[in-house]
């Protein structure tokens, strides 16, 4: 996924050392997502900007309430390639991905997939949505984790610490 590393590529800065951590963590996204609902170019595309996004404002605006900034950036890469008439789709992708429950039946499919693949990759491929244990194993080895989880897991009891009564701001029911 060219632009996918692109995307990653012009932030690495922001995501220092964690870098690798989070590339993988995407290209996981990506994959869970494409094996749950393959697209066309256009969707490969709106995709590879919504995964490269999607938790980017942990480190460009250092918060764990980082959907807002996170939505920001893609808003603002969509308006300069010229894709502001995809904002609708990825900013949803990106704002609902923590969403614990099923989105309503009217909600496009792609944030509906988007948010189950982000589940896939964050509960460790105990949640599948009917992918195969041997397909999230397969893209799990392909992609290792590379600390994503232990950092997410730092920043989780840090903001716990900070935060009692409001631990996980980026999740919605």
């Amino acid at each position: 996924m060219p632009l996918l590393d692109t995307l990653l590529d012009a932030h690495a800065s922001s995501l220092g050392g964690d870098a690798m951590g989070y590339r993988n963590h995407a290209y996981r996204v990506a994959n869970f997502y494409w094996r749950l609902l393959p697209g066309n170019a256009d969707m490969l595309e709106k995709l590879s900007i919504a995964v490269a996004f999607h938790d980017l404002g942990i480190w460009t605006a250092g918060t764990f309430d980082y959907l807002p900034p996170s939505r920001a950036l893609a808003r603002d890469h969509l308006r300069a390639i010229g894709r502001a008439g995809w904002q609708r789709d990825v900013d949803a992708m990106i704002a609902h991905h923590h969403r614990c429950r099923r989105m309503p039946p009217e909600t496009h499919a792609s944030v509906e997939t988007f948010r189950r693949a982000d589940w896939i990759d964050v509960s460790n491929g105990v949640l599948r949505f009917g992918l195969a244990r041997d397909v999230v194993r397969d893209v799990r080895a392909a992609f290792p984790d590379a600390g994503f989880h232990r950092r997410l897991l730092h920043l989780t009891l840090q903001r716990l610490r900070r935060h009692p009564l409001s631990p996980l701001p980026m999740m919605r029911w």
